[in-house]
């Protein structure tokens, strides 16, 4: 799929069919998911009908689908940048050295 041609509209309607698809394979009924996400079920049908709802009543369904552990494959943390390793390695004292006596 090409998210870089789809306009936002067209990805949250896929990504409403992919909820609604984990629901029913998940066999659970829009009222059940509501529930157990603690949401109405119009919020569930906002999503699966590509309507928009805030990222946080996302979550909550996510977690009721049980699919947070795919986040990390969605936006995977990328962990520091290699200018950032070689700036802390940078301010990291070499050696020491004792004056003269």
């Amino acid at each position: 799929m090409n998210w870089k041609r789809m306009t936002d509209q067209a990805i949250i309607e896929v990504l409403g069919e992919r909820v609604k698809q984990q629901r029913i394979n998940k066999r659970y009924t829009q009222k059940e998911l509501a529930e157990i996400a603690g949401v109405n079920t119009n919020t569930i049908q906002n999503i699966e009908y590509g309507r928009s709802v805030s990222l946080s009543i996302f979550i909550q369904v996510l977690r009721a689908l049980k699919l947070l552990d795919q986040l990390d494959s969605f936006l995977p943390d990328q962990g520091p940048s290699p200018m950032m390793v070689m700036e802390e390695q940078a301010q990291y004292q070499k050696r020491v050295r004792k004056p003269k006596k």
